[in-house]
C-alpha cells in the first residue's frame, strides 16, 4: 500500500527539516511505501525556498500557494495531489512524533478501520496549557454528543484515513475547522472513527503555534453546523474530478466565488 503523507507548512523554518528528516525515516507497516506531499500555505520566512530544495526528490510532492489561505486549504491541496491508498495527516511542526505512523496506519493498512485518530489524551500530552486542553475537552464532547462519536480527541492532527473515503467527503475548510469538519462529515456518512495512542509535544505561541481561541469557537459552530447539513451536501459529486481540480478551487474560494 502506498501511504500518502500530506504536510502543510506556514512559516516553520526552523522546524520543517527535523520534521522532514523524521517522517522520511518513519517506520511504516511492512509492505508500505510512502509519498510526502508538501503544501506551503504562503510562508514568509524562508519556508518557500526551504521546501523548494525538495523539488526534485522522486519521494517528495511540492506546491506553493502565493498567499496564506490557512491550513485547511493546503490540507486540500494536498490531498488533491495525494495518490496513495491511505492519507495522513502530518504538522509541519514537532508537536507529533512520526515514529508514531506504524500505530496510527496499521489499523487501515490490516482492514481493522476507515478512519484512525492518534490520541494524546490516550497517553499523557507533555506541556500542553490548561487553556488548551480544556478547548480540546469540549470540542470533544460536543462531537461525541452531536455524532455519538465515542472518541477523546478530536482536535488531534494526527488523522488518517483510508483515501477513497476521505476523497469521497466535501470539504469546504480554509483554516483551522479541517478537524472538526472531517470528523462530522466521515461521521454523518457512517465510518466509525479508530483511536490509537500517540505521543505529544505541546509548543506555545513563541515555538510558532498559530491556531488561537477564537479557532475554539469556530469549531464549535462547524460541528453544529454540519449536524443538521443534508447528507446531500457532505458527499463529494464526483472525487475524481475533485481530485484533478482542487488546486484551482481553494485558490478561487477566498475570492467569494462558488466553488462547489
Amino acid at each position: 500500500m502506498k501511504i500518502s503523507i500530506v504536510i502543510p507548512v506556514y512559516n516553520e523554518f526552523l522546524s520543517l527539516p527535523r520534521v522532514l528528516e523524521r517522517v522520511s525515516a518513519a517506520q511504516l507497516p511492512a509492505g508500505c511505501t510512502r509519498e510526502i506531499i508538501l503544501v506551503d500555505d504562503g510562508s514568509t520566512d524562508g519556508t518557500t525556498e526551504l521546501v523548494d530544495q525538495f523539488r526534485d526528490s522522486s519521494m517528495v510532492l511540492v506546491h506553493h500557494s502565493v498567499v496564506n489561505f490557512g491550513k485547511g486549504a493546503a490540507i486540500r491541496i494536498g490531498l488533491a495531489k495525494a495518490t496513495g491508498d491511505v492519507i495522513l495527516i502530518q504538522d509541519g511542526d514537532l508537536e507529533y512524533d512520526p515514529a508514531d505512523y506504524v500505530k496510527v496506519l496499521e489499523p487501515l493498512v490490516d482492514g481493522r478501520a476507515k478512519v484512525v485518530y492518534g490520541s494524546r489524551f490516550q497517553s499523557k500530552p507533555k506541556g500542553m496549557a490548561l487553556a488548551n486542553w480544556l478547548a480540546n475537552k469540549i470540542l470533544t464532547v460536543a462531537t461525541n454528543v452531536l455524532y455519538g462519536a465515542r472518541i477523546t480527541d478530536e482536535a488531534t492532527a494526527y488523522k488518517a484515513f483510508r483515501a477513497d473515503v476521505l476523497k469521497s467527503v466535501r470539504l469546504r475548510c480554509m483554516r483551522f475547522e479541517f478537524c472538526p469538519e472531517v470528523t462530522a462529515k466521515v461521521r454523518r456518512l457512517g465510518h466509525e472513527i479508530v483511536e490509537v495512542p500517540i505521543s505529544y509535544n505541546a509548543r506555545g505561541v513563541a515555538e510558532g503555534k498559530k491556531i488561537r481561541w477564537h479557532d475554539g469557537f469556530h469549531a464549535i459552530w462547524t460541528l453544529v453546523r454540519y449536524r443538521f447539513t443534508s447528507t446531500h451536501a457532505i458527499i463529494a459529486r464526483n472525487p475524481e474530478t475533485a481530485r484533478q481540480s482542487l488546486t484551482s478551487t481553494v485558490m478561487a474560494a477566498p475570492l467569494g466565488i462558488n466553488v462547489s
